[in-house]
């Protein structure tokens, strides 16, 4: 039955592929989303944006809100990131 099973299945290889493929993208991206590295580095382009008056104050306040909430996402997650993947 193993065999009959496998070959049956041998079409949907490809979707399977690129299911894999779609998941492994994403579990990229949203490591580098909620990187706290990244996330101090574009708090600290933030500050100097703000500093030189590229950037009003209420737009700093704005971007270190959403990057401050995506620090926290990452922290209060217990091993895993930001939302969920249901």
């Amino acid at each position: 039955m193993g065999l009959l099973t496998g070959l049956l299945g041998l079409p949907l290889a490809p979707v399977r592929g690129v299911v894999w493929l779609a998941e492994q993208i994403r579990d990229q991206a949203e490591e580098q989303y909620y990187d706290p590295v990244r996330i101090r580095a574009q708090l600290d382009r933030v500050d100097e944006a703000r500093r030189t008056g590229e950037l009003s104050e209420q737009e700093c306040a704005e971007l270190e809100n959403e990057l401050l909430q995506r620090l926290m996402v990452r922290r209060g997650s217990s091993g895993g990131f930001g939302g969920d993947r249901g």
